[in-house]
């Protein structure tokens, strides 16, 4: 059993494999004409890579209008540096790392915005519907999403990169900018930090289930 699974996933990540060679491929041959002047190449290039870049963005801020606006300002500067950008290597990570500086810049933003008017207190992450797309659907197992919305924000960009956008080890730390080293502690100790909150939420729930049934007996 244990060798057909094998055998399955093997099948699986050689296809991933090709998919995702066959979209940088094509990613690369849009950002050729997009440098060449063609601005309908660069309006290809946001389509193909928009939907889950807003996703992930919107996941780490908790505020659709404000994921809106990093998304805008991450295309905006991804094309003003776009002839800087190394074509031997992936698009898709140095785009994330346009994405997250800018995101780093938003929520550093908003906290002086909120430390000058008084108000931080009253900031809240509210989750609007269109939080229910992908992102939600993939997390949305025993309350894992509300799990990874506690963790430190550094934490949960590694949860977020790793597991919803399945980014390898060595493209973490390239968007990151961080060592390897890092990156695999950081997954690590976010990793722990889940299971300790997933045993905890399972002793609550266990001894929640004792006292109605003993309420009952009763």
């Amino acid at each position: 059993m244990n060798e057909i699974e094998n055998k399955s996933q093997y099948i699986e990540n050689v296809q991933k494999g090709e998919r995702n060679m066959k979209r940088n491929t094509d990613l690369d041959g849009l950002i050729a004409r997009t440098l060449n002047g063609e601005t309908m190449a660069y309006a290809e290039v946001y389509e193909q890579t928009s939907d889950s870049l807003y996703q992930t963005i919107r996941f780490l801020v908790g505020n659709a209008e404000d994921a809106q606006d990093i998304v805008q300002e991450t295309y905006l500067e991804a094309h003003r540096y776009l002839h800087r950008f190394d074509r031997s290597r992936p698009f898709r990570p140095w785009l994330m790392g346009i994405a997250l500086r800018q995101t780093k810049a938003c929520r550093k933003r908003r906290w002086l915005q909120l430390r000058k008017i008084g108000k931080a207190a009253q900031y809240g992450r509210a989750q609007e519907e269109d939080f229910s797309g992908q992102i939600a659907d993939r997390l949305d197992y025993n309350g894992l999403a509300e799990q990874i919305e506690r963790l430190p924000y550094k934490l949960k960009q590694i949860i977020v990169l790793r597991y919803l956008n399945d980014y390898s080890q060595e493209e973490m730390a390239e968007t990151l900018n961080i060592p390897l080293g890092t990156v695999k502690s950081r997954i690590h100790t976010a990793l722990e930090r889940l299971r300790q909150e997933a045993d905890g939420a399972s002793a609550k729930s266990s001894v929640k289930r004792e006292f109605e049934m003993g309420g009952k007996r009763s």
